[in-house]
């Protein structure tokens, strides 16, 4: 079984806040050695330097797997690089540091993304915040998919990101605006509107068993897309709550793609239906790109 995981921030004690590119290439190794098969690597928001220094260190991992005379081993092919965010609403930072986030405007996204925008393959943008339409915009321009989470997006809101080009939604229901019956939110919007993509954390501890069965009973199963999530401590072994900081909250999945669908299976899902979601789905999303 093929595996695409378009939202891995790392996993076995490394991760992309690194500017060694052998520790982003132990990341694609332990990722392999799991069963995945391609990687979009997520960096975490912080300084625009800072950033930068971790974006530089993932694409001379690219290109030392490019140089390479085949991947070693089992590891992973990294595709390319997801930015979640610094372009993100601090309300729903989740597990994010607030303090790096910036308002939208396409001078900050300039000096984010010169260089690498031939890698960039994602960036989550917040489409509520003042600016964002033309940010994504922006960000659609270049290339790139614009993504839309860390949200307290209404559905109005959210489907002004979509129709400005906004394309995928990170990690459903978490660090956003739920549904309410009033007020459908993002949530609602990427359930309700066919054409976008959204990811799904398929552990433990994202989503109860009866919202992802609810996800996948309403929401075109062409459009949903596993992914893990996963950290630095991913693969260390996990509390009976998952990876959490000293406040209870969660800091990334638990599990790689790979270990997610054994999950889904055994919750009644056919095999067919989570192979697309582990693979096709999120390589299609990537299509889009050319």
């Amino acid at each position: 079984m093929n595996i695409l995981d378009v939202h891995t921030h790392g996993i076995g004690g490394f991760d992309t806040r690194t500017t060694s590119k052998e520790n982003i290439l132990k990341i694609a190794g332990i990722q392999g050695s799991r069963g995945v098969t391609e990687i979009v690597l997520t960096v975490y928001p912080s300084s625009i330097v800072t950033m930068r220094g971790n974006m530089r260190a993932i694409k001379e991992a690219m290109e030392a797997q490019r140089s390479a005379a085949g991947l070693p081993g089992s590891e992973a092919k990294i595709l390319g690089i997801h930015l979640e965010g610094p372009f993100l609403n601090p309300l729903k930072c989740g597990s994010l540091d607030a303090g790096s986030f910036l308002e939208p405007g396409g001078y900050m996204l300039g000096k984010l993304v010169d260089g690498f925008g031939d890698i960039i393959k994602i960036i989550t943008v917040s489409p509520e915040l003042a600016g964002a339409p033309s940010l994504i915009k922006d960000i659609t321009g270049r290339g790139i998919i614009a993504s839309m989470g860390h949200s307290d997006a209404t559905y109005a809101e959210a489907e002004t990101g979509y129709n400005s080009g906004a394309r995928g939604i990170t990690h459903i229901f978490n660090a956003m605006r739920g549904i309410h019956h009033r007020e459908p939110g993002l949530a609602g919007f990427g359930l309700m509107n066919q054409d976008v993509y959204i990811e799904v954390i398929a552990d433990p501890f994202h989503l109860a068993k009866k919202i992802i069965e609810f996800i996948f009973s309403v929401k075109d199963p062409e459009k949903i897309m596993i992914v893990s999530d996963s950290v630095k401590d991913t693969d260390l072994g996990s509390s009976p709550r998952g990876i959490i900081n000293e406040c209870g909250r969660l800091l990334g999945g638990s599990m790689t793609s790979h270990e997610s669908a054994g999950r889904l299976i055994a919750l009644g899902l056919s095999d067919i239906t989570v192979s697309k979601a582990l693979y096709d789905n999120p390589r299609e999303y990537l299509r889009r790109l050319t």
